[in-house]
């Protein structure tokens, strides 16, 4: 058994593709949904014009920042919550005894590393947010989700990571391309910002709608962690007011988002291709909602991990609509097929 355990730890280190894969195997659709959901902000950001290959570089610079994140963040969170993982997760690597925290460790340097080198090559304000939201979500995940009795604390500050998907598409726009001039920011060492009102206020838009969606997703996979939560002190919605309340408290977020995506059609380039299948999936994710809000306790946890998934997919699928939305105007713009 030591021996086999042995092997499959020098796997892992000779193969760490295949370990990414083993470690969370996500379907091909997410890996995919990714690419898309981290390429559409740009996209937005610089609206319905003839592309060039700045933009282009600016999108694959964004999906390659954005992407290696994501797994860093990842990484980074199963080596901080191990103690909680092996409640709630105790397949999971590091409580499983697959790798050591020490080699996890280093894997997770370097996909922070490539973040960070990515960020650099689109801007040095770009760098500064991921390095100012990777402090945060360390410090995070690591200590202040386990000490600051705030109620739901851990869980009201868990979308911060995702809300640089949004930020981080307009800055490189703002800081590279920008496509306004009435507000400009700047600073010795570190570039100039250059935007609008109207562009702060759709980038607005789409963070809020990306906090509730990500929000109301992440509390009833809460419900299904409650056991592990209550145990290590961590406050989550589920902890703090209680399974039925949690759920009622994710219903009221999956309205909301839905209210700031309508919104965010209204504002923005976005066209009836992205509003109409956004409606439908905000219904799918609302009937849902409604339906782990008025289970019993005894099934809310086992419902609460499946409705977490599927919120989880009704913000990437929303953010896939924007991406195909713009895609498919760019290329009516180009070729005046309408």
């Amino acid at each position: 058994m030591v021996k086999k355990t042995r092997n499959k730890k020098d796997n892992i280190l000779k193969k760490p593709i295949n370990f990414l894969a083993d470690w969370r195997p996500l379907p091909l659709y997410e890996l995919m949904s990714y690419i898309l959901m981290y390429a559409s902000v740009p996209m937005l950001a610089y609206g319905i014009q003839t592309y060039d290959l700045e933009i282009v570089r600016i999108i694959i610079l964004t999906i390659l920042t954005m992407y290696s994140g994501f797994f860093a963040a990842l990484i980074w969170n199963d080596i901080t919550d191990v103690d909680i993982d092996a409640v709630a997760h105790p397949d999971r690597p590091v409580p499983a005894g697959t790798i050591s925290k020490k080699k996890f460790f280093a894997v997770a340097l370097v996909f922070s590393a490539m973040t960070f080198i990515f960020a650099i090559l689109v801007s040095v304000w770009c760098l500064v947010l991921v390095g100012v939201t990777a402090l945060f979500v360390a410090f995070h995940n690591k200590f202040l989700k386990k000490i600051i009795k705030i109620p739901a604390y851990s869980e009201i500050f868990t979308p911060v990571q995702w809300l640089t998907v949004a930020i981080f598409g307009f800055l490189a726009i703002w800081t590279v391309l920008p496509q306004s001039m009435s507000l400009i920011f700047e600073l010795p060492l570190f570039g100039t910002i250059s935007t609008g009102g109207m562009e702060i206020q759709n980038m607005i838009l789409l963070v809020l709608f990306t906090y509730f969606a990500d929000n109301a997703h992440d509390i009833p996979e809460g419900i299904h962690d409650m056991e592990g939560d209550r145990k290590l002190g961590v406050k989550t919605y589920a902890t703090s007011f209680g399974e039925k309340n949690a759920a009622k408290i994710s219903f009221c977020m999956f309205f909301i988002s839905g209210i700031l995506g309508i919104l965010l059609f209204i504002r923005t380039i976005l066209s009836p291709i992205f509003l109409i299948p956004f409606l439908v999936l905000w219904a799918y994710i609302l009937n849902n909602s409604y339906t782990l809000a008025k289970a019993d306790k005894e099934d809310m946890k086992k419902m609460g991990k499946i409705v977490g998934r599927k919120g989880f997919n009704y913000l990437l699928m929303s953010y896939n609509l924007i991406f195909l939305d713009v895609l498919l105007q760019l290329i009516n713009h180009h070729f005046n097929i309408i």
